[in-house]
């Protein structure tokens, strides 16, 4: 779905974002989605750590 977009497309969502939520906030809406990633990937990690050591066990 994602690598349908392009470059172009990438560009056009920035302008939108820009318009929409200010210069200002942009920093912010960044900094929240990549705390959230973050949390994401760790959560994921536990899970399949957690099936790693529930498959060594048996």
């Amino acid at each position: 779905m994602l690598s349908n977009i392009g470059i172009p497309g990438l560009i056009l969502i920035l302008i939108v974002a820009l318009i929409v939520f200010g210069p200002n906030k942009l920093p912010e809406i960044g900094k929240a989605f990549g705390h959230s990633l973050k949390e994401f990937k760790n959560a994921t990690k536990g899970l399949t750590e957690t099936e790693d050591e529930e498959n060594n066990k048996q």
